[in-house]
């Protein structure tokens, strides 16, 4: 019977079922370093990437889930690779076991998929095996602290959110040699995605240097509860976007066109796909995944770049 009990527990954990633990508090932040495992519900660490002259698309998601009913943390890893060439998407799950996280230096384990940091240094080249994936990831810039550290709001939990914002990526994809660039996510707390909340995300390579995140967390009722946005300048400082409003185009369930404004840039986000629906087994939610194309202005020039796109829809039952 073993065998199922795992996966029973990773469902209600994900389900919102878990005590929330009070042990996040954004009034103390961590380190932009701070790459290694947490005692919280949920934590993540996540590799995204769109290669614009290799017609790919790709994303890795290892989840971390951990509850006092449950004696050891609870491993969830995904891979989802787009062939924009083809028009296939291709979603491959790993079901809830066990795996190891160690930091520093950083080391992701579930099975034979596995994230793994040369050295302990914060720039040290990680390594990304996973199913299709075999790539080498260089950071271009150093971690950095997303302000104001966190996303969510007291009703809806809170997660802490630091990473890297722009590596090399070099290596092959189901054998075939690629390379770009990709950002790789790092987020902690006592958030439960799809069930206490939803979110739409962005992440975007401005061919400037910029690299430009903007974050709506919503209510399960779709109320906003937070808005957020920052920049990593091409010299690596990180800073809060200024003023910004958003104006969605439609009332879609996934709004795949978007025009992000702040009193800094305007600029018009487009889904290379539209078919980018993702329902996972594992985490029980139904959410939208896929590259992204950015133009518009930024300040007083024209600013062009590339990146992807996360919208969580809600919960969804196989």
């Amino acid at each position: 019977m073993r065998p199922k009990v795992i996966p029973v527990l990773a469902a209600l954990l994900l389900s919102g079922c878990a005590p929330v633990q009070t042990v996040v508090n954004p009034a103390q932040l961590p380190a932009a370093t701070d790459f290694g495992a947490h005692a919280n519900p949920m934590e993540w660490w996540y590799v995204s990437a769109y290669l614009p002259a290799e017609g790919l698309a790709l994303h890795w998601a290892h989840f971390r889930v951990q509850d006092s009913r449950v004696p050891v943390p609870l491993m969830i890893s995904h891979v989802a690779v787009t062939d924009l060439r083809t028009g296939q998407l291709t979603f491959l799950e790993q079901p809830a076991g066990t795996g190891e996280v160690t930091s520093p230096p950083l080391r992701v384990r579930q099975g034979a998929w596995t994230l793994t940091q040369a050295g302990p240094e914060p720039m040290a080249p990680l390594s990304l095996k996973a199913g299709p994936l075999n790539l080498t990831l260089t950071p271009v810039k150093g971690p950095v602290l997303h302000p104001p550290g966190f996303s969510g709001s007291a009703d809806t939990g809170v997660l802490f959110y630091q990473g890297i914002t722009r590596l090399d990526l070099t290596g092959t994809v189901n054998g075939r040699a690629v390379r770009g660039q990709a950002w790789l996510d790092h987020q902690w707390g006592n958030q439960i995605p799809g069930r206490s909340v939803l979110w739409d995300w962005f992440s975007v390579h401005l061919d400037g240097g910029q690299d430009l995140m903007v974050y709506r967390v919503r209510r399960l009722d779709r109320s906003v509860a937070q808005l957020i946005g920052s920049v990593v300048e091409p010299d690596g400082r990180v800073r809060a976007v200024p003023g910004e409003v958003w104006d969605s185009p439609s009332g879609r369930r996934y709004t795949v066109g978007w025009r992000l404004v702040s009193d800094e840039f305007d600029l018009g986000v487009q889904a290379v796909r539209r078919e980018q629906e993702l329902l996972s087994r594992s985490r029980r939610i139904e959410y939208w995944e896929g590259p992204i194309e950015v133009t518009g202005t930024w300040g007083a020039a024209p600013a062009v770049g590339t990146g992807m796109m996360e919208l969580v829809s809600g919960p969804w039952s196989p």
